[in-house]
């Protein structure tokens, strides 16, 4: 049975980021946050394609921030504590080893269901100053995961977060997210995700169109920021 405490709640807003804007940078919350079908109350987005009923709450494994720090220590200080992947939700004791596409839990009063991986995108590299730290997280399937609302309520820090069905299919976020870069035309493979019921329409759609066209989609737009990103 997964179950662990919230250890931070954060939202962000909207802000320059290099040429765009964004609302990566995200800041820990007191009390309790509202949650429902568009997300925590206050947490912007830049983009439409950032947000969504899919995508309304990112959870970020914190136990993994001090594997990063040691791969990159000149982004040690950045990493030095919750809300340096855009995570909505910090915790220790979930990771994407164990957390399945579908899995629903009660967070605090709300019920959140695993909806998809996040793709790893140039600002978390940005932001650290380390670029190649979003095509490790494609490479070891560190990315956090999303989550829609079933049911909206509110989440606050000390709140536990609790598995409350799990999914029927066995596909962790991590198996995911390796074997979707790592295996990017296999068949087989793309069939089987294009398949998963609970798994988010944008996640199905990607594997239709690689079943369709026999191409990958670019990622070097999403992994390595824009010519004119300074810093």
């Amino acid at each position: 049975m997964i179950q662990t405490t919230i250890d931070c709640v954060l939202i962000g807003r909207v802000a320059p980021l290099g040429p765009e804007a964004s609302a990566i940078r995200k800041m820990p919350q007191e009390g309790r946050v509202p949650v429902g079908p568009a997300g925590l109350r206050g947490d912007e987005h830049a983009y439409h394609r950032h947000g969504g009923p899919d995508k309304a709450v990112l959870h970020y494994a914190f136990e993994h921030y001090a594997v990063w720090s040691a791969e990159f220590p000149r982004a040690a200080a950045h990493l030095a504590r919750p809300g340096a992947f855009g995570e909505n939700l910090s915790s220790v004791g979930m990771s994407e080893a164990e957390v399945r596409v579908g899995d629903t839990f009660r967070a605090g009063t709300a019920v959140l269901q695993v909806s998809q991986p996040r793709q790893p995108c140039w600002k978390l590299g940005y932001l650290a100053a380390a670029p190649r730290i979003p095509h490790r997280m494609q490479e070891n399937g560190w990315t956090g995961w999303y989550y829609r609302v079933l049911e909206p309520g509110t989440v606050g820090a000390g709140d536990r977060i609790k598995l409350e069905e799990r999914a029927r299919e066995t596909w962790s976020i991590e198996r995911l997210v390796r074997d979707f870069y790592a295996r990017p035309l296999d068949r087989d493979l793309l069939e089987q995700i294009r398949e998963l019921p609970a798994l988010s329409a944008e996640w199905r759609q990607l594997a239709e169109e690689r079943l369709q066209s026999g191409r990958i989609e670019p990622w070097a737009g999403r992994l390595e920021p824009p010519p004119d990103a300074a810093g």
